[in-house]
């Protein structure tokens, strides 16, 4: 099936690009979650509005890039929660919650799509997270998780 792409997608392309993906997959994940939509002739007409509005939130060059991940690496990221007992967390840490917390941090500001956790972060303590922030620069931060 071929589709079009509303938002960034790891390992199959960008917000605009004009893929061709395996039905299932793009009837069962990708529409759904609005990550895409069917193309059409009309359709086409949407990707250029899609690529200038990827444009103004990309970071344009690996300098730019690169200096951002000098920012968000020096900055520490702590989280209060509600946890139990056993240090096990009632819900899981989301993407935007560590987004919120770089901001509130100091940080620059960042994308909650451009945030990639390794896994679902469930407990207290120490956690690494990245942030790809062009496609050749990735910065990995730490989050400390702390009950509330």
């Amino acid at each position: 099936m071929k589709i079009i792409l509303t938002n960034e997608v790891s390992g199959l392309g960008n917000a605009g690009d004009i893929v061709e993906v395996k039905d299932g997959y793009a009837r069962n994940y990708l529409l759904p979650r609005g990550f895409a939509i069917r193309w059409t002739k009309g359709g086409e007409k949407d990707v250029e509005q899609i690529r200038r509005a990827r444009k103004i939130h990309e970071i344009a060059t690996i300098e730019q890039a690169n200096e951002i991940k000098g920012k968000l690496e020096g900055v520490t990221v702590r989280l209060k929660v509600r946890a139990g007992d056993q240090g096990r967390l009632f819900g899981s840490v989301t993407p935007a919650d560590v987004a919120a917390a770089v901001k509130t941090a100091g940080g620059p500001d960042v994308d909650k799509r451009r945030i990639e956790l390794e896994a679902p972060i469930k407990t207290l303590g120490s956690h690494r997270v990245s942030v790809r922030l062009h496609p050749e620069v990735t910065a990995r931060i730490g989050v400390e998780v702390g009950a509330a």
